[in-house]
């Protein structure tokens, strides 16, 4: 499949497409409480606590601890409160220091393509607190934060303040990510290309079938995504 009409902007999911905030072998906010990672998960990323700090409705990161910590229903000192912050902190910083290599150039080798790069992300403010420190920062030319927005993938909201901040349409760009929180089926809707990628993923997924129907291409090695943007400068009749 060739795109028509040449993109110009490649836009990119950031967690679990560019970066994942990985567990580490030590300590980790779990520990701190005596619980499993699944159990730290099933809280963390509870539904309505998310959306609450995913878009910037709460963006004291002391709060937004003590608000997951509060969902358990444990009781807990100032000093742990500050310790799951902290670790949590240092994981998201990790991810965003640590790029894998074969990420980095990809993306270098888009720009020298002469494609612009805007990220798309649903995060709040704990998950993207080092970002100006990473070096994927230096590759894009804007990025969408959904706490700073106030509205998250799939709602064509962010999408829309994307394509005006990188004065584009949908037709002239291609959005690339792992599928979570629907964002294929948000960006297509619209009218972008899609590519959904399971480079940084290493497990299968059950919810597979469900978000490859709202992908144009599917990846799994990151390099595929060079050949698919350049493919894109050339038209129909090409």
């Amino acid at each position: 499949m060739n795109i028509s009409n040449g993109v110009e902007v490649v836009f990119f999911d950031l967690f679990f497409t560019l970066i994942i905030p990985r567990y580490n072998e030590f300590r980790n906010e779990n520990d701190v409480l005596g619980i499993t990672k699944e159990e730290w998960e099933k809280y963390a990323e509870d539904e309505s606590l998310y959306l609450e700090r995913a878009t910037g409705k709460e963006m004291n990161p002391q709060k937004i601890i003590e608000s997951i910590v509060g969902k358990i229903g444990m009781k807990v000192s100032e000093n742990q409160v500050n310790e799951i912050l902290e670790l949590r902190e240092n994981r998201f910083k990790k991810a965003l220091i640590d790029i894998d290599s074969k990420v980095l150039n990809t993306l270098l080798e888009i720009k020298k393509i002469g494609k612009k790069l805007c990220l798309i992300s649903n995060a709040d403010i704990i998950d993207v607190m080092y970002w100006n420190e990473s070096s994927l920062s230096n590759l894009f030319d804007e990025r969408i934060f959904s706490y700073e927005v106030g509205c998250l993938k799939p709602q064509s909201e962010i999408y829309e303040i994307a394509l005006k901040k990188m004065n584009t349409t949908p037709y002239k760009c291609i959005f690339i990510g792992d599928g979570g929180s629907n964002e294929l089926e948000g960006a297509k809707k619209l009218g972008m290309k899609t590519i959904l990628t399971d480079y940084l993923l290493e497990n299968d997924r059950e919810d597979y079938n469900s978000i490859r129907k709202f992908a144009d291409y599917y990846i799994k090695d990151f390099n595929e995504i060079i050949d698919i943007v350049r493919n894109s400068s050339k038209t129909k009749n090409n």
